[in-house]
């Protein structure tokens, strides 16, 4: 759970606390289409989703005070539960803040205790939260709350913690997982620029067994551990971490380490992580089981969701004054492990295969050759776009997304010499700094191909490169008259083919 350190930007009042949501019908939504949004109030970390009697159980960090009370009035766990992944229920609050003397609760994660190793009955839902007793950030410890109805309202386990803060600042997020070859449990628990692995056999007591330090990518977060089998039947498994790396020019989203681990330690395949999304706002992301419609576990795949935020400007969004809400997560992604031609592994992206189901149209635009810059007839403000660019010989070609009518405001998205990218910087967006506009990642121009899949919703876009090789997710707020869509290419011409635009209707 970051700090709350975003400040209120250019489009909210000087402080949420004064903030207001204005009288139904005297503004226009800018909630998203098809994307997870609370519906009220506040949200930020994502809560690992756990499949509980054939539907996923979606916690995430809730403040139903923020609009009085700003980011500073603390957190409770909120639940929606989902079959698909795209449509979501909300369930109301599961984990209540403030109802015991360690105050708000804080990120965690839940495990389906299916052999009572606690107590609390076969099949109870355990969550271990971080709290911070007596207020403040710097007496963090793990406390537990279970759960005897499916997960859908949770009593907490006394007001000790059953891990203790051994005496340093940072020490929390804890993400428990099953050791079924050990018997055990084993939690991957944030500590700084280190993540400490801790072993217990009934989820109440925890010892020390080992970690993982990484410098210079900021205070870990919101760790993740987790095996997986990739296309060619190796398996591996994976660590990560919320980090920030903007200060060496890296992502401040999550990054990850392939390697082994043998239940105690953890050993990297290198030294340096790979970035899961190189955009500026996909934080705090959770990964979770991949689960068929009769559970059956999926060792192939694994899903995961993002904040779409960052606490550098976390207060800023359009969203407050029209629908009363700050508050919005990325599209799920199915995540696989491949193998590049490199021999490294890495995880790729791509969009839940269930968004399929809630396409409610389709556009086949096929071919479309390029020369400068070519404004198509389509408008909107919520699709998907999807194409294969094809060069002879240029410098960058790409997307002008969410485009102005005389063409000055728009979101760009391609490739352009050795890297592809997005960028924000000529349409609104949270980022008062200037700074963080552009992002980019690692592409190889001589392949004169690039496949680029392009998620566009009301306040965000959420870029894949190359059947998700790399992915670029960020906010952005063109105002809502802004709906054109143009392509463009750079020093030569371009191809735009099998172009396809699909809206959505969730």
């Amino acid at each position: 759970m970051g700090s709350a350190a975003g400040a209120a930007g250019a489009l909210l009042p000087a402080s949420p606390a004064t903030a207001r949501p204005r009288a139904a019908g005297t503004c226009a939504s800018y909630r998203a289409a098809y994307h997870f949004t609370v519906p009220d109030q506040w949200k930020n970390d994502p809560q690992r989703p756990v499949w509980i009697d054939g539907e996923y159980h979606y916690y995430y960090l809730y403040n139903p005070d923020y609009l009085t009370g700003g980011t500073e009035a603390g957190t409770a766990w909120r639940l929606a539960t989902s079959r698909d992944l795209v449509s979501f229920t909300d369930q109301g609050i599961a984990v209540p803040k403030d109802t015991t003397v360690n105050g708000d609760v804080w990120s965690g994660s839940a495990v389906v205790d299916t052999e009572n190793t606690a107590g609390f009955g076969a099949g109870a839902v355990i969550a271990l939260v971080t709290m911070s007793p007596g207020g403040g950030t710097d007496h963090q410890e793990q406390f537990l709350y279970y759960s005897t109805d499916g997960g859908r309202t949770f009593r907490n386990h006394g007001t000790d913690p059953v891990l203790p803060n051994p005496g340093v600042r940072d020490f929390r997020d804890p993400k428990v997982i099953r050791d079924e070859e050990r018997g055990r449990w084993v939690m991957a628990l944030a500590e700084n620029t280190k993540i400490g692995f801790y072993h217990s056999a009934d989820l109440r007591s925890w010892t020390y067994a080992g970690d993982f330090v990484k410098d210079g990518i900021g205070v870990l977060e919101c760790p993740d551990l987790f095996r997986i089998t990739a296309s060619d039947g190796t398996v591996k498994w994976v660590l990560g971490a919320s980090a920030n790396g903007k200060a060496s020019g890296l992502p401040n989203t999550y990054a990850y380490w392939t390697g082994s681990f043998d239940g105690t330690a953890f050993t990297a395949d290198a030294s340096d992580p790979q970035w899961l999304d190189h955009g500026w706002d996909w934080y705090g992301a959770v990964t979770f089981e991949k689960r068929d419609a009769d559970g059956t576990l999926d060792d192939r795949a694994r899903y995961a969701i993002g904040w779409l935020n960052n606490w550098d400007y976390a207060n800023t969004t359009p969203t407050i004054d029209c629908d009363g809400f700050n508050g919005t997560d990325s599209i799920v992604r199915e995540l696989t492990l491949k193998r590049a031609a490199t021999g490294t592994y890495y995880l790729a992206s791509r969009p839940v295969a269930t968004l399929d189901d809630h396409v409610s149209r389709t556009i086949e635009l096929g071919d479309l050759p390029v020369s400068g810059t070519r404004v198509l007839d389509h408008t909107g403000i919520s699709y998907e776009v999807t194409t294969e660019i094809t060069w002879e010989s240029l410098t960058g070609a790409g997307l002008q997304l969410r485009r102005s009518a005389d063409g000055s405001r728009h979101i760009d998205a391609g490739v352009y010499g050795d890297y592809a990218f997005l960028n924000r910087r000529n349409t609104v967006n949270p980022d008062a700094s200037g700074r963080w506009q552009e992002s980019h990642s690692p592409f190889d121009a001589s392949a004169r191909t690039v496949k680029l899949r392009i998620l566009v919703d009301r306040t965000s876009v959420e870029m894949f490169v190359d059947d998700g090789r790399h992915v670029h997710s960020s906010e952005a707020f063109p105002y809502l008259v802004d709906t054109g869509l143009a392509l463009f290419s750079i020093d030569g011409t371009a191809v735009f083919r099998n172009t396809v635009i699909r809206e959505f209707a969730v």
